[in-house]
Parts: C-alpha cells; structure tokens; sequence
C-alpha cells in the first residue's frame, strides 16, 4: 500500500486498527481531517506522525509519534480512544460515546 495517497493512508489506517482490535472514528469529517493530516505529515516528513501533535521533522526525535503512536494502546485501554480520536476501542460506540479527551503521555523533555 501507498502511504502517499489518501487511498493507501486510509487503507493503513484500516489495517492497523484491524490488526489490534480497534475501530476507526466513524465521524466522516473527523476521520477526513485526521487522514488528511497524516497524509501531509507523510509527504513534509517522511512518515506519518500524528496529526495532532507537533513533529519536529526529524524521525528519529518523532519515532514515538508515528501512527499508530507509541501512546495508542495504553490511552485506548485506559481512555478508550488514542489521543487523536482516530483509533477507538472495540466497545467506544456501544458506550455511547463519540469523543474522548486523552491527556498528553508524551513528556515535554523531548
């Protein structure tokens, strides 16, 4: 698949999300946005850092941050969604939930 495209970021994005047992925001714009943001990360950069967090262009400073983020799996079991909201766990829409608030785990000294 092509990181480089919308179609090969949405396909990764699906992968992953299938691979660990988590759900996609199901929000069409929200997920538009969050797409879209790893899409231009992945062309400035290299890679696809989150979107929601500031990279600073220098993979080996931002490895933690590549989607899926070092972050993901303890903030979805923990909070039920990454920081972004883009990757959800299994059981967030039965729960009657459509955004959660995920508190920064990265540390400020990086």
């Amino acid at each position: 698949m092509n990181l480089s495209t919308k179609d090969g970021m949405i396909q990764y994005c699906k992968q992953v999300a299938k691979t660990n047992n988590w759900n996609l925001n199901k929000d069409k714009e929200t997920f538009k946005d969050l797409i879209d943001g790893l899409l231009y990360n992945k062309l400035r950069y290299g890679y696809q850092s989150c979107p929601c967090r500031l990279a600073s262009g220098k993979r080996e400073l931002d490895r933690d941050l590549i989607c899926p983020c070092d972050y993901a799996p303890a903030d979805i079991i923990e909070y039920g969604a990454c920081y972004c909201n883009l990757y959800l766990a299994s059981n967030f829409y039965e729960k009657g939930l459509d955004f959660v608030n995920v508190p920064e785990r990265r540390s400020i000294d990086l």
